[in-house]
C-alpha cells in the first residue's frame, strides 16, 4: 500500500467539508431542500425578492443553536417589518427540524440539509454530522452580508444592525 494514500484521503476531506464561503454580491444558490413539513423549497426562487436570511446552525436543540434560533424567534416582528424571510439550515432530518421548530415555536421554515448540498453551495464547513454556524443575509437575490462566526444570541440583533445600514 501506497504510505502517502491516506494522507492524501485526509487532504481531499478537508477540502471537501471546508469550500470557501460564497462572496459578497453573489447570488443566492439555485438549491433545493425539504422545509421541516418535507415541501421543497428552492432557495433561490423564494429568496429572488426583497430580503432573506439563511443561517446555518450545527444541531437542532442543542444549547447553542437553540439561543440562535430563539434570538431570531424574538425579533421576528422587526425582522418580517422590514420584510426579511428567514431560512434555518442544518443537517438534522426533517422530522429533527418539525421538532425544533415545534418545540420552540419558530416562526420561520427550517431546511433539512441531510446531505449538506445546500452547506456546500454556500461554502459553509461541515464536519461529523455537523454545519458551522454562519449566517448570509441577501437583498433580491444577491448576498449583502455575511457573518462566518455567527452569534447565537445576538444573531438577530447583527441582522437587524446590518439592515439599519443597509438603509
Amino acid at each position: 500500500m501506497n504510505p502517502l494514500r491516506p494522507i492524501a484521503a485526509i487532504i481531499l476531506s478537508i477540502t471537501t467539508m471546508s469550500a470557501a464561503p460564497i462572496e459578497t454580491g453573489s447570488a443566492l444558490p439555485a438549491i433545493t431542500a425539504k422545509d421541516q413539513d418535507g415541501k421543497e423549497v428552492k432557495l433561490a426562487e423564494a429568496g429572488a425578492k426583497g430580503w432573506t436570511l439563511v443561517y446555518f446552525y450545527p444541531k437542532a436543540d442543542t444549547p447553542g443553536c437553540t439561543k440562535q434560533a430563539c434570538s431570531l424567534r424574538d425579533s421576528y416582528a422587526a425582522l418580517t417589518d422590514k420584510k426579511v424571510t428567514v431560512f434555518g439550515v442544518s443537517v438534522d432530518t426533517v422530522e429533527a427540524q418539525k421538532a425544533f421548530k415545534d418545540k420552540y415555536k419558530l416562526p420561520f421554515t427550517l431546511l433539512a440539509d441531510t446531505d449538506t448540498k445546500v452547506a456546500d453551495a454556500f461554502g459553509v464547513p461541515h464536519e461529523k454530522g455537523f454545519a458551522k454556524r454562519q449566517a448570509y443575509l441577501f437583498k433580491d437575490g444577491k448576498l449583502v452580508w455575511l457573518d462566518l462566526e455567527a452569534s447565537t444570541d445576538q444573531q438577530a440583533a447583527d441582522v437587524l444592525k446590518e439592515l439599519e445600514k443597509a438603509g
